[in-house]
């Protein structure tokens, strides 16, 4: 087989592949491959319209406008064997030999070695043609990160059915109490511990998650001569969060004015705020933290009132990262943001809630430009063929 065999091939009109498949001008035999990064898809692409120019597979003819797609580009070429077609898409390339192509020895390894050899041949052009493409960075979206982590806690602590008020456990004060007591006890600790962590770690999050929102809407509403300056974006990003909130109207576009931070949700975010930090600087704050008091004669204690175990144990632990508000704390976050996007220009608004619940964002630092890339959901699909020559990789 030559050695130059996947490299003397030719472009044909997409009109005429359209007559060749309908008109059933080609063997029903298939060879199909497919590989990930021995070419990477960028090359490969590059390469093809350097040498091909644009890409002439009917598969073109389906591709949305927008980059949710199964198969973004194909090409088709031809031979004497008949054609060849690859196709770019989410998770891999794949080359498609239809017809006369079985028991001639070919295989993926001498497709690729072969594309590699020839690449070289069209820098100039695959050079001039890269500086037509735009470069983006896709990344995490933290707000969104968070929210998710947010939303799965809560669904965790809502499935412990936590009730205070029902599972409380009565302090045993006969034999007859104390029969599965502990049993009973262990398992209702280990339930409510669980229950105490998650509410821990909800009550951390739910601060970062307005906050976050805050940083997010500055990122992508900054002015353009804030955004191009990047020791002044962040000196902004890193100021008190009540000064960056309170100058959106300043720092950004879209807004309609000052945001009143004397405004209730304004309040309730910052009371959450402090919260926050109290309980993860470990702030020793003893009204916050207390769970009673106690008098002493020497070392005689003398009880106010006396308690029982789940009051001094499992009940303090709950009261002290405050279970019974944690739902309404949430609340609070989410009428902040709210309030906050109310104060955005009505054009704006969709564009922001498109950004803000978008999992993976992409950034263009040539332009400074913030967009959606790529659908969340990522379809993949295979064809298999009924081949059953060795040749066939499905």
């Amino acid at each position: 087989m030559s050695d130059t065999y996947f490299i003397d091939l030719q472009a044909i009109p997409t009109g005429c592949v359209a007559k060749i498949v309908a008109g059933g001008l080609l063997p029903k035999n298939e060879m199909r491959w497919e590989f990930t990064n021995e070419i990477k898809p960028l090359d490969l692409y590059c390469y093809l319209y350097a040498k091909y120019g644009e890409p002439n597979g009917l598969l073109n003819l389906a591709r949305k406008d927008d980059s949710d797609n199964l198969i973004h580009w194909e090409w088709t070429l031809a031979n004497s064997d008949g054609l060849i077609s690859i196709m770019g898409m989410n998770f891999r390339t794949e080359v498609l030999l239809a017809g006369d192509f079985q028991g001639k020895g070919l295989d993926l390894e001498m497709f690729i070695n072969q594309i590699k050899g020839d690449i070289g041949k069209y820098g100039k052009k695959i050079t001039a043609f890269r500086t037509e493409l735009e470069k983006w960075t896709q990344f995490i979206n933290p707000y969104e990160r968070i929210r998710r982590a947010v939303t799965e806690n809560f669904n965790q602590l809502d499935a412990l059915g936590i009730n205070p008020a029902s599972d409380k456990i009565v302090h045993p004060k006969t034999a007859e109490d104390m029969k599965g007591f502990n049993e009973r006890w262990i398992a209702l600790n280990a339930r409510y511990s669980a229950a105490v962590g998650l509410v821990f770690g909800l009550r951390s999050m739910l601060p970062v998650l307005a906050e976050s929102f805050i940083n997010l809407l500055i990122f992508a509403l900054a002015k353009p001569e804030i955004k191009a300056n990047d020791r002044l974006f962040q000196s902004i990003v890193r100021q008190p969060i009540d000064i960056r909130i309170q100058s959106l109207h300043l720092n950004c576009n879209g807004f309609n004015g000052l945001i009143d931070y004397a405004a209730q949700e304004c309040k309730a975010f910052h009371t959450l705020m402090n919260e926050r930090n109290d309980l993860l600087h470990g702030n020793v704050e003893v009204g916050k933290l207390s769970i009673g008091d106690i008098y002493f004669r020497g070392n005689l204690p003398l009880f106010i009132q006396y308690d029982d175990f789940w009051s001094v144990s499992i009940g303090a632990s709950m009261r002290s990262v405050g279970y019974d508000s944690i739902h309404q704390d949430h609340k609070a976050v989410e009428d902040f943001i709210e309030f906050v996007m109310g104060q955005l220009d009505k054009d704006v608004v969709e564009h922001v809630r498109r950004i803000i619940e978008t999992g993976e964002l992409g950034f263009n630092k040539k332009t400074g430009r913030l967009g959606i890339l790529i659908p969340e959901a990522i379809a993949d699909f295979r064809v298999y063929t009924t081949s059953d020559s060795p040749d066939t990789t499905e």
